[in-house]
């Protein structure tokens, strides 16, 4: 009867055992499994690079191919130099292993954000140059913003969780520097011509973004924030969505699939900033805003300001990604309790200079390289267009 008792204890000896070691194990491998979970989070980034913003970028009927190895080329500029920059512990503290990839391919979003600018007017080579003028300037930034850099602001007092200032709105101000330089006279008065198929891949692109913009925002959250993060994201791109309908009906009379693709992913852009720290309902309202303010510029500020700067922004980058940007920076100010709002007030208008400073002086350095022949062609470049 003992050996029996004793034979029947011995599997529940063992399953203690095991469920005692896994706990230990568990919490021994905490740093690990968050890293998995941020790993998962950077892949998810990396398809919105690639192919979210790549074919957002497609809308172009006759510069596809350009776009999409454009793409390829600025991403594989951004990332490897960032990490090269960060290791060497210039513009604030090295960081460690994946943060430091999902940190690089921030600063890739910003890069993407700003081509679009000049999207079809810079050659294959001019956007590598461009993604190595560009990092140095958005990680002084970061640095300054983030870290308390030069001490211009207090450390920790800017909050940019989800990089509203931080990535959309300098991408997008720098993209607005660069156009003062690159755009010619020939360049400014050749149309932008989609069709029906560029118009199809771009929604798919602007989809893409759409779906994986929660992990965009949380990427740096602490765990426990994720899910909150999450739901806001998504429920700022549903206003933004509704939103976009809503004003593009009634400031076109129809439907405009420029601005479904584009303004609908204007309240991921403007939650960034409090994306761990709204609630669902300034998440809505947030949306709601703007996706209202991004249609506005695509519909009415977009064809004035272009007719009287005579400058072309090919994809309207200041729409989706700088008045959204701003929008969602200032709304901080009022959704975050206990944020200085001097501190934040600063810190836009620091990284708003230092944006058009650095994308006019790129500009400048870019049109040393000379000027495509014809805008918005693959065929320049290109042996099979």
């Amino acid at each position: 009867m003992i050996k029996f008792r004793w034979a029947a204890a011995v599997p529940i000896i063992l399953a203690v055992l095991v469920i005692f070691s896994g706990i230990c194990l568990a919490a021994d491998s905490l740093d690990p499994v968050v890293d998995v979970q941020k790993y998962e989070r950077a892949i998810h980034i990396m398809a919105m690079l690639l192919v979210g913003f790549g074919f957002l970028m497609v809308f172009v009927k006759k510069y596809g191919r350009s776009a999409l190895t454009a793409t390829f080329l600025l991403v594989s500029v951004a990332i490897p130099l960032y990490i090269c920059i960060n290791s060497s512990g210039l513009l604030g503290g090295a960081k460690a292993g994946i943060e430091r990839l999902i940190l690089a391919e921030f600063a890739g979003a910003g890069l993407l954000i700003c081509a679009g600018a000049v999207l079809g007017r810079l050659k294959m080579l001019q956007y590598i140059i461009l993604g190595m003028l560009f990092v140095p300037c958005y990680m002084l930034n970061e640095w300054i913003l983030l870290s308390g850099g030069l001490r211009l602001l207090p450390n920790g007092g800017f909050a940019d969780t989800g990089g509203s200032i931080l990535i959309h709105a300098f991408g997008a101000i720098f993209g607005l520097g660069l156009i003062m330089t690159m755009t010619t006279k020939k360049e400014f008065n050749t149309p932008i011509e989609s069709d029906a198929v560029s118009d199809r891949f771009s929604m798919l692109g602007s989809m893409v973004l759409w779906i994986f913009w929660p992990s965009f925002c949380a990427a740096l959250v602490p765990v426990q924030k994720v899910p909150q993060t999450a739901i806001n994201v998504v429920i700022a791109l549903c206003g933004a969505t509704l939103a976009t309908y809503i004003t593009s009906c009634a400031l076109r009379r129809k439907i405009s699939i420029a601005d479904i693709a584009n303004a609908s992913l204007a309240g991921g852009v403007a939650i960034g900033s409090t994306c761990d720290h709204a609630n669902p309902v300034s998440s809505m309202a947030i949306g709601l805003l703007a996706g209202a303010l991004s249609v506005f510029g695509f519909a009415v500020i977009l064809p004035w300001l272009q007719k009287n700067i005579k400058k072309v922004d090919t994809c309207g980058v200041m729409y989706l990604h700088g008045l959204p940007g701003l929008m969602g920076g200032i709304a901080a100010m009022f959704v975050i309790s206990g944020l200085s709002r001097r501190a934040q007030l600063t810190g836009i208008i620091i990284a708003a200079a230092i944006a058009l400073v650095g994308g006019y002086m790129s500009g400048l350095i870019l049109s040393f390289f000379g000027r495509r022949i014809e805008a918005y062609t693959d065929s320049e470049e290109f042996s099979d267009a």
